[in-house]
C-alpha cells in the first residue's frame, strides 16, 4: 500500500464472514461521517452523535431501501483504533445483509480496505507503534492462555517500553562521542570513553537477554511438534486419543492400521502441542504401508519432542529394538528432546522385558509408564512434555518481556553484531567517528522492531498478513 492514499475513507467488514448473531461493518476516514451519513436513518443522524455513543436506527442503500436495522456506534478523531473519524455499523449476522451494507458503503464513498489497512493506519497515526500492531494479529490467533498472554503484554507497550530505553542509551552514547567530534578540532581528549564502554556492556547484555527469551517465546506463539513414533500395534493411535480426549485416530489390533500422518493439536500447561500419529516403523513390503514410514521418518525428523512408545506387555524384538536406538540417536543430534512410554501397563507380563536391548538409550531420557486405554499414567506424560518443552525456562513466563516475533529476534541480532564492533572499537581507542558508525547501525535495527526506521516494504510485508477488517 502506498501512503499516497491513506487519508482515503476505507469499509471492510470486521467479523468473521458466515452466519451468527450479529456482523460489523467498519468504516475510516476522513469521510467516514458522510458515509454512514447516507446510508444511517435514526432519531439522531451520524453528524451529530457525540464520540464512543451507540445509536439504533436503519441503514438503506442508495435508493432508500432499507437493507437492515442497525445500530451505529462513533468514534471521533483522535479518540479512536485508526485515529481517524470511525464509524462502526452492527447488522444481523448473515453473509447477504453484510455484504449490502459493505456495497452501500463503497457506493456512498468508501473503499474496500486492504488486509490490515485499519491497524496500520492506527500506527501511521501514533496511535500504536509496530510491536503492539503485530501484538494484535497474534492476540487473535492466540489458542493458548501462555500465547494470550504474552500477546497481551505486547500489545500493553512492554516491549515498545524495553526497545524504547535501549535506544535512549544508544543515544545518549552518540551524543558524546558527537560531542568529542565537535571539538577535536580544538585538542579536546574524549574523557568518557569508559563511560561509553559500560553503556554498551549493558545494552549488549540486555540485548543478549532478550534474544535469549526467542527459544521460549517461539513456543508460545507457535507451539511444540510432538511425534509419536514406535512399531506397529504399540498404541500410538490410543495414546493420540487419550491426549486429545476423543476417538481422533482409528483403533484396531491390526499392524500397520496407521497408514498415514494424522496431526491434531492440543493445550496442555497453557502450551500448544501439535501431536503428530506416524505409521508404525517397520520393514514392510506393503508399498502405501512403505510410504506412511517413509512420512514418518521425515516428520521424526522435524519434531521438538520425540515420543517413543514400547509395549509393556510383550519383549522388544531385536530388529524394533534397532529402530529405535537408531530414532533416539537421530533426535539426540540434532538437540531434540526425547521421552520413553511404557504402554499397555494395565497388562503387563512381569515375564516380559520391554525395554531389552534398550537400557543404554532410556536411562538417558525420561520413561514414563502408562496405559492410553484405562488413561493411567496419563497426566505423567503430559507433566514431562511441559517439562520437555519448558527446559527449566518457565520462569521467564512469569514476568518481563518474551520475545515470540522472528523479525524482532532478527533486528536484535543485527542490534548486538552492530553493539558488539562498536564496543571492540571503543575499547581499541580509536576515533569516536567508528564508534557512531556501529552506534547508529545498532539504533536503526532496534527501530525497525518499533517501526521508528521501518520501510514501506516492511510494513507493507507485516500488515498483509492481517486479515481484511483489521
Amino acid at each position: 500500500m502506498s501512503l499516497a492514499y491513506e487519508s482515503d475513507t476505507i469499509a471492510a467488514i470486521a467479523t468473521p464472514e458466515g452466519e451468527g448473531g450479529i456482523s460489523v461493518i467498519r468504516v475510516s476516514g476522513d469521510a467516514a461521517i458522510d458515509v454512514a451519513s447516507r446510508g444511517f436513518r435514526g432519531s439522531t443522524p451520524v453528524d451529530k452523535m457525540s464520540s464512543h455513543t451507540a445509536h439504533y436506527g436503519r441503514f438503506v442503500d442508495e435508493h432508500g431501501h432499507t437493507i437492515d436495522n442497525v445500530l451505529a456506534l462513533v468514534f471521533r478523531k483522535p479518540n479512536s483504533f485508526t485515529g481517524e473519524d470511525t464509524v462502526e455499523l452492527s447488522c444481523h449476522g448473515g453473509r447477504y445483509l453484510t455484504k449490502r451494507i459493505l456495497e452501500a458503503t463503497i457506493r456512498f464513498g468508501a473503499r474496500t480496505a486492504q488486509a490490515g489497512e485499519f491497524t496500520k493506519r492506527a500506527f501511521l497515526n501514533g496511535k500504536i507503534d509496530l510491536t503492539q500492531a503485530e501484538a494484535v494479529a497474534d492476540l487473535i490467533h492466540a489458542r493458548t492462555e501462555r500465547a494470550h498472554q504474552s500477546s497481551l503484554s505486547q500489545l500493553s507497550g512492554a516491549l515498545s517500553e524495553k526497545i524504547g530505553d535501549l535506544r535512549k542509551k544508544l543515544i545518549e552514547s552518540i551524543s558524546l562521542l558527537e560531542l568529542e567530534l565537535d571539538f577535536a578540532e580544538d585538542g579536546y581528549e574524549f574523557t568518557e570513553q569508559s563511560r561509553v564502554a559500560g553503556q554498551l556492556r549493558e545494552a549488549i547484555s540486555q540485548v543478549n537477554d532478550l534474544l535469549s527469551t526467542y527459544s521460549i517465546g517461539k513456543i508460545y506463539r507457535d507451539g511444540v511438534r510432538v511425534a509419536i513414533a514406535g512399531a506397529p500395534n504399540v498404541g500410538k493411535s490410543s495414546l493420540l486419543n487419550a491426549l486429545l480426549q476423543e476417538d481422533r485416530a482409528i483403533v484396531t489390533d491390526t499392524p500397520g492400521t496407521t497408514r498415514d500422518i494424522i496431526e491434531e493439536s492440543v493445550t496442555i500447561g497453557g502450551l500448544l502441542f501439535n501431536l503428530s500419529d506416524t505409521a508404525g516403523i517397520r520393514e514392510t513390503k506393503d508399498p502405501v504401508e512403505q510410504e506412511g514410514v517413509r512420512r514418518a521418518e521425515e516428520r521424526l525428523s522435524n519434531c521438538d519432542i520425540l515420543v517413543l512408545l514400547l509395549d509393556g506387555t510383550r519383549s522388544v524384538g531385536q530388529e524394533e529394538a534397532m529402530a529405535i536406538n537408531r530414532l533416539a540417536k537421530a533426535v539426540e543430534s540434532r538437540g531434540a528432546d526425547c521421552i520413553f512410554v511404557l504402554n499397555k501397563i494395565d497388562a503387563m507380563d512381569p515375564q516380559k522385558n520391554p525395554t531389552l536391548g534398550l537400557e543404554n538409550t532410556t536411562k538417558k531420557h525420561d520413561l514414563v509408564e502408562l496405559s492410553a486405554k484405562t488413561h493411567q499414567g496419563l497426566e505423567l506424560l503430559k507433566e514431562a512434555l511441559e517439562k520437555k518443552a519448558l527446559r527449566g525456562m518457565s520462569s521467564r513466563a512469569d514476568g518481563g518481556v518474551i520475545i515470540t516475533n522472528s523479525r524482532h529476534y532478527s533486528a536484535l541480532e543485527r542490534t548486538a553484531g552492530s553493539l558488539v564492533l562498536a564496543l571492540e572499537t571503543v575499547e581499541s581507542r580509536r576515533s569516536g567517528e567508528f564508534v557512531a558508525v556501529d552506534l547508529r547501525a545498532g539504533l536503526d535495527s532496534l527501530g525497525e522492531i518499533t517501526g521508528v526506521t521501518s520501510t514501506e516494504d516492511i510494513l507493507n510485508s507485516i500488515f498483509s498478513r492481517f486479515c481484511i477488517g483489521k
